[in-house]
C-alpha cells in the first residue's frame, strides 16, 4: 500500500492507499459518515460507510472534531460531483493528534479575527489557493528573468540612504551610525545592473506610513528589475510580458485554487492580450476631467480615478510621464518638457491601482546631483550612486512590482492583507 497526497488521487484510481490528513469538517447520518479532508496540497472528501468499516472506525468517524490530525486508509474512487474529482471510501482511521475548541468554525468570521488568527486560518480554503497561487506567481517570476537572461542580485535590507524620500522610513541604529530598513532595492540594482546588464532583486521592503487602506502594507515584498542600455519603450514591453507571463502561468497551474476563490479565468484571459493601452498623464487628466473627476494636473491620482482609467481600457494600462513634481529625483527629464519625466505606471482594472511604477533613469551627474539636494537629501550619501554615472553611464530603465499588490489583482481577493503569509508585526501595528 502506498501512501500519497490528495493532489495525486487521480493517479490511485481504484488503489487503495494510505495518507496523512486534517479533518476541516464532517457531516454524519446514522450509517455513513463524510469527512472534508486536507493535507496541505489539495481538499477532498473522505466516506466511511458504517457496514464496511469495524465498529471502532465508524465510531472514531463521528467523534472525530475539526483539525484532529491523522492517518486514514481507503481506496481513492472517482466523484464527479465535486470539483476536485476525487475521493476516498475510507476503511481505517488512526487519530494522530487530537483537536478541541478550534476557533476557526464552519461559520461566518471578520477579517480581524480572520487576521488574528493567521496562523490557523491558512489552513482554510480560500487562504491555501490564495497561497498556491502566490507560490505560482513567485516560481514563474524566476522563470521569467531567468529565461530573459536577468541575474538576481540581492539588494540590502538595512540601507544608509533613501531612494524614495525620507518621510516613510523606518529609522534604526547600526552601531554608531542612522540605518534605515530598505523601501526599494532599486538603487543597488542600478549598480548591479553596470555590472551584468540586466538585474533584478527580489526581497522584502517596508513603508513607515500608516495606511489602513484595502492596497497597503508597511511591510511587502518587491520585485525590481533594472536593465542597461535600455530605453523606457523597451522597458514597458518587459513589463508587460512580465505581467501577461504571470497571469498565463496561474491559469495555467493554478485551476483548482482559482475555482476556490471564484476567481473568472476568462477576465484573467484578457491580461494576458498584448500590447496594453498606453496613455499620457496629460491624457489620463482629461479624461478624467470630461467624466467629472474634480482632478487638477499635477496631482498623483486616487483609487477611484486609477479605477477608472484602467477600467475603461478593460485591461491594464500604462500612464506615461508624470508631472515631475510627485515623483523620485532619480527619474530622467523628458527631453521637450519640464515639468515631466520619462516614468510610467501600469494600473491594474477591477479597482485595484497602480501595480508596477518605472522610469527610465537620469544618466546626468551634474543633473542627478543637483535633484539630490532638491530632494533634501545629503550628495555625500549618494556619492557611491552618483560614481555610476562617472564611469561609463549608459541608458537604463527599471521598474517595481510589489508582490502582494498583484497578487490580490490576480486573485481578486478584497484586502492585500489577504494575501500574505502572516499579519507580520509591522502589518499588525498598522492594520
Amino acid at each position: 500500500m502506498q501512501q500519497i497526497n490528495i493532489i495525486n488521487a487521480k493517479d490511485h484510481v481504484d488503489e487503495k492507499v494510505k495518507i496523512g490528513v486534517w479533518l476541516t469538517n464532517k457531516r454524519s447520518s446514522g450509517k455513513i459518515a463524510f469527512l472534508q479532508l486536507r493535507d496541505g496540497t489539495a481538499f477532498f472528501q473522505g466516506v466511511v460507510l458504517k457496514n464496511n468499516v469495524s465498529e471502532e472506525v465508524f465510531e472514531t468517524a463521528k467523534e472525530l472534531r475539526q483539525e484532529t490530525s491523522m492517518w486514514i486508509t481507503g481506496v481513492i474512487h472517482e466523484d464527479s460531483r465535486s470539483k476536485f474529482g476525487y475521493e476516498i471510501a475510507v476503511e481505517t482511521i488512526e487519530v494522530v493528534g487530537e483537536s478541541e475548541d478550534y476557533p476557526i468554525t464552519p461559520k461566518e468570521h471578520g477579517i480581524d479575527f480572520l487576521l488574528d488568527h493567521r496562523h490557523l486560518w491558512l489552513r482554510s480554503s480560500r487562504p491555501h489557493a490564495t497561497m498556491v497561487i502566490r507560490n505560482e506567481v513567485i516560481r514563474a517570476t524566476y522563470e521569467f528573468f531567468n529565461k530573459e537572461g536577468f541575474t538576481k542580485i540581492d539588494a540590502p535590507i538595512l540601507t544608509g540612504s533613501a531612494p524614495e524620500g525620507t518621510t516613510d522610513l523606518f529609522h534604526t541604529e547600526y552601531f554608531d551610525r542612522d540605518a534605515y530598513l530598505s523601501q526599494s532595492g532599486q538603487l543597488y540594482e542600478e549598480a548591479g545592473a553596470m555590472a551584468f546588464d540586466k538585474v533584478f532583486s527580489f526581497g522584502p521592503t517596508f513603508r513607515a506610513e500608516k495606511s489602513k487602506t484595502r492596497r497597503h502594507l508597511i511591510e511587502f515584498w518587491m520585485i525590481e528589475p533594472e536593465m542597461a542600455f535600455m530605453h523606457q519603450e523597451q522597458s514597458l514591453e518587459v513589463q508587460e510580458q512580465y505581467i501577461a507571463f504571470l497571469v498565463q502561468n496561474v491559469i495555467d497551474h493554478c485551476k483548482d485554487a482559482l475555482d476556490t476563490l471564484g476567481r473568472d479565468v476568462e477576465t484573467l484571459k484578457r491580461y494576458t492580450q498584448l500590447p496594453y493601452p498606453r496613455i499620457s498623464y496629460d491624457e489620463a487628466v482629461e479624461m478624467l476631467k470630461e467624466n467629472d473627476f474634480d482632478v487638477d494636473w499635477g496631482v498623483d491620482f486616487g483609487s477611484p480615478a486609477e479605477t477608472f482609467l484602467a477600467d475603461h481600457f478593460s485591461q491594464p494600462v500604462f500612464v506615461l510621464n508624470y508631472p515631475k513634481s510627485i515623483k523620485p529625483f532619480y527619474m530622467k527629464p523628458h527631453p521637450t518638457r519640464k515639468d515631466v519625466v520619462i516614468c510610467a505606471d501600469l494600473l491594474a482594472p477591477e479597482g485595484y491601482g497602480e501595480i508596477i511604477g518605472g522610469s527610465e533613469r537620469a544618466t546626468d551627474y551634474n543633473y542627478l546631483y543637483d535633484q539630490i539636494i532638491k530632494a533634501g537629501l545629503d550628495p555625500k550619501e549618494y556619492g557611491w550612486y552618483l560614481d555610476l554615472r562617472k564611469y561609463g553611464s549608459v541608458p537604463h530603465s527599471g521598474f517595481g512590482l510589489g508582490l502582494e499588490r498583484a497578487l490580490t489583482w490576480i486573485t481578486g481577493e478584497d484586502h492585500v492583507r489577504e494575501t500574505i503569509p502572516f499579519p507580520r508585526l509591522l502589518n499588525r501595528i498598522y492594520p
